[in-house]
């Protein structure tokens, strides 16, 4: 009884290690793992500890020409309401 009530036997349970795998972290992992974030490289680190930006891995961009475009690029938070006729 006194052994029960110090949580001897109850905390047993929590020490018995999960099975199955856990999600690889940098903190689980070896000493030099880097997960990331899935994001591609746009360049390479050079010998003598530059970084090399290559051209063709830049993100591209197209944006139309938006000259005599009436619409406003947002909307604000206290936008009244537009008739339907108008």
């Amino acid at each position: 009884m006194f052994l029960r009530a110090l949580g001897v036997f109850t905390g047993r349970g929590r020490r018995v290690p999960r099975k199955g795998f856990t999600q690889l972290t940098s903190k689980i992992g070896p000493k030099d793992y880097y997960r990331g974030k899935g994001v591609p490289t746009i360049g390479h680190h050079t010998r003598k500890g530059g970084y090399k930006i290559l051209a063709d891995r830049l993100p591209e961009y197209i944006v139309p020409d938006l000259t005599g475009f009436k619409l406003k690029p947002y909307i604000a938070y206290e936008a009244k309401s537009a008739k339907a006729g108008s």
